[in-house]
């Protein structure tokens, strides 16, 4: 086998490799879409319960309770079983507004609640948030200023 054969035959394997994470990769994304859509139609039957709980119904909100329980019925049969979540499991926001996710199903840790600063390599040690944005001040800006 020559040395073009061989190369041949890697780029074969790899282009096998590369269809493969496509396709795992269009699976998942169709899995997320499908999550959207039901959570959209769970989140609009929701509404329209409460709305007749409150005594704020249209008067063709039955109609449209009866709809969205169909096309409910059609996702599970298509995507099988959805999983209703609780609201009150969500955490609830800080103090300051911001909002830290509890962790995932697969046991990842949410980050930490206040960021603590960091120092860019090479940066001369200027202090960053953990967002990427600068809080220190540059040399050049002193220079500026004299």
């Amino acid at each position: 086998m020559g040395f073009m054969d061989k190369v041949k035959a890697q780029a074969t394997v790899l282009a096998e490799k590369a269809q493969e994470g496509a396709k795992a990769g269009q699976a998942k994304l169709s899995d997320m879409q499908a999550k959207k859509h039901a959570d959209a139609l769970l989140l609009e039957l929701g509404g329209l319960v409460y709305s007749q709980q409150a005594g704020r119904a249209a008067g063709d909100a039955d109609a449209k309770i009866a709809e969205l329980i169909g096309q409910l019925r059609q996702h599970e049969e298509e995507h099988g079983p959805i999983t209703v979540t609780s609201a009150t499991l969500m955490a609830p926001a800080a103090p300051d507004g911001s909002f830290v996710p509890t962790p995932t199903a697969a046991g990842e840790t949410p980050p930490p609640a206040t960021p603590t600063p960091t120092t860019v390599a090479g940066g001369g040690g200027i202090p960053q948030s953990s967002g990427g944005i600068p809080t220190g001040t540059y040399s050049s800006d002193a220079e500026e200023s004299s």
